[in-house]
């Protein structure tokens, strides 16, 4: 399992780590070779490695003596040529930089290089950037001597391309979009955090590094998922350095990022002797006449994830659109009021709910004022008797004049306008099942919360852990890095962020995947994990698909749910 640690926690781990035997030396040794391995990797996949040049700028600190490492180990498994570009000149006698030397790489510094011309020189004619200069120990606003060097690094690695245009000239083909001049960026990697990152808490200096790829050690920072850093992280790589999970200070830690072998064990096993009903049934009650689609997507991506049977519990409106475009489902036609559910739709909710092993509640009903009457018929302690009711249209005859204790619901998962009317009820918490998943966005999380959208995207973690405890629930915050959090302070952060996922209806698409694992038995905080981690590489899936982020609806999350399986159980 991959931690998630602040600054001051991951050194504590590197020190405790250190005293069971493991030395910061060997530490920094295994930290260098990760490195040296994704640069490797790097460097193989171009046109001509035998012709490749590396450039690694490396700091004063740790980082430097990480980057060091690094470029010693590069030059002695890659043909590539390797250089150095030092921040500051280190002592004569420095280790690091005496063993770089002896492997034949030239190192240069920042204090003989007048302009930056050097330095300008050795990352415009690379393949590959190290940037080794200040790692998680950097302090925002950098000193003037940092921020002139990344200014000029900075140029440097984007400047390449315009050099190539201004020396070629122009070239203008409107009817082909297609780049016609070559791309001479160099790919950039950052040693354990992007210089000019704070990793604690997402801040990033303008002048900062941003990276291809960072590979950062022991666990990853909770600054690396956050924006606006998030932004300049770009592929996040983790390298454990060989410290044991073991050691004080990891083993216990709670807060975590979810990989493909966290999500693909919670995977729920199936059976060739098996049938419909052994791998559970998911009521999804949702839809109206202005969301027709939104309970359809969701019932469609609980039945991907191998659920044996979704009812949908819809108005007939509704009914009559996606049943044609839905053949697997079964249908349950609910009272309405012009095509939006209605109060009087309660005590049949209640009736199929009982039937059912997971109930979804929420996508596409609206917020007109039928609807908001059926959630707090079915969210308060006085509810209308349970009984025969009319289908598919309001029974005006209903008898209301007694009452029964509030629905027994199976475990339940509230996306949507379901959140956005539940906000309205007093205690609102006090009426669901322990560990009822919700799944909000930054806005229907504030609307829950009482707070404003602005404080919950600043303070996303503090929010979704406060509140899961006090809530009793599963709180899946989504957004780029999306977070799971349970009442217990467990804290789950997804590795996705993409703007494939940026369209109307992917929730939607969410929510029916978590619903459907939970139908079939995998606890709601795993179910809410493993949901959001196979929704995540779908949408990943469905970009590469179409051929861009831009494209994708979220029909295409949905069709490239089955090749995020594959992918997952390969």
């Amino acid at each position: 399992m991959i931690k998630i640690l602040s600054i001051e926690a991951t050194r504590a781990v590197e020190a405790a780590a250190d005293a069971a035997g493991l030395s910061f030396d060997l530490m920094m040794e295994n930290a260098g070779l990760a490195v040296a391995r994704r640069v490797v990797d790097v460097l193989k996949k171009l046109p001509d490695p035998n012709d490749s040049r590396v450039t690694v700028l490396v700091g004063a600190g740790k980082n430097g003596s990480d980057g060091l490492v690094a470029a010693r180990l590069i030059a002695q498994n890659s043909p590539a040529q390797v250089r150095a570009y030092l921040l500051k000149k280190r002592p004569d006698d420095d280790a690091h930089q005496q063993a770089a030397r002896d492997a034949g790489i030239f190192v240069a510094d920042a204090e003989d290089d007048q302009r930056f011309r050097v330095l300008h020189n050795m990352i415009a004619s690379a393949n590959v950037v190290v940037d080794a200069l200040f790692g998680i120990g950097v302090q925002l606003p950098l000193r003037d001597d940092a921020t002139k060097l990344l200014r000029a690094a900075n140029a440097a690695i984007n400047g390449s391309e315009r050099e190539q245009e201004n020396l070629e000239g122009e070239i203008i083909q409107p009817t082909r979009p297609e780049t016609v001049i070559a791309r001479t960026r160099p790919y950039v990697i950052a040693v354990d955090c992007p210089s000019g990152l704070n990793c604690d808490t997402g801040a990033f200096d303008k002048n900062a590094l941003s990276a291809d790829e960072t590979v950062t050690f022991v666990a990853v920072k909770p600054g690396l998922l956050t924006f606006p850093g998030a932004e300049h992280v770009g592929e996040l790589t983790i390298a454990t350095i060989a410290i044991p999970e073991s050691t004080d200070g990891l083993k216990d830690e709670a807060h975590f990022y979810v990989d493909v072998a966290y999500a693909r064990d919670l995977l729920p096993a199936r059976s060739n002797n098996s049938h419909k009903y052994s791998y559970g049934k998911v009521l999804v009650v949702g839809g109206s006449i202005n969301y027709a689609g939104a309970a359809g997507m969701s019932a469609k991506a609980a039945y991907r994830t191998g659920v044996g049977l979704v009812t949908v519990g819809a108005p007939a409106p509704v009914t009559a659109i996606l049943a044609a475009h839905l053949l697997e489902a079964t249908w349950v036609l609910l009272p309405h009021d012009m095509g939006v559910l209605a109060s009087a739709a309660a005590p049949m909710i209640r009736d199929e709910a009982a039937k059912v092993d997971a109930m979804l509640l929420g996508p596409g009903i609206n917020r007109e004022k039928p609807t908001h009457d059926l959630m707090v018929e079915l969210f308060t302690d006085k509810a209308k008797p349970s009984g025969k009711s009319s289908i598919g249209f309001i029974n005006a005859k209903q008898d209301d004049s007694s009452a029964n204790d509030a629905l027994l619901m199976p475990p339940l998962v509230i996306d949507a306008d379901g959140l956005n009317i539940l906000s309205d009820i007093e205690d609102w918490w006090t009426r669901l099942p322990a560990n009822t998943i919700l799944t909000p966005h930054a806005g229907e999380f504030g609307r829950l919360a009482k707070l404003e959208r602005e404080i919950v995207e600043r303070d996303r973690w503090t929010v979704a852990l406060e509140k899961a405890a006090a809530w009793n629930c599963i709180v899946l915050l989504k957004g780029a890095h999306t977070l799971i959090a349970a009442p217990d302070g467990r804290l789950a952060a997804l590795p996705f962020k993409t703007s494939a996922l940026a369209t109307a209806g992917t929730g939607d698409v969410l929510s029916g995947l978590i619903v459907g694992f939970l139908a079939q038995k995998v606890n709601p905080f795993d179910a809410a994990v493993l949901g959001g981690y196979i929704h995540g590489l779908a949408g990943l899936e469905a970009g590469r698909h179409v051929g861009s982020d831009r494209a994708v609806i979220a029909g295409d999350v949905l069709n490239a749910i089955p090749a995020a399986l594959a992918a997952l159980s390969a």
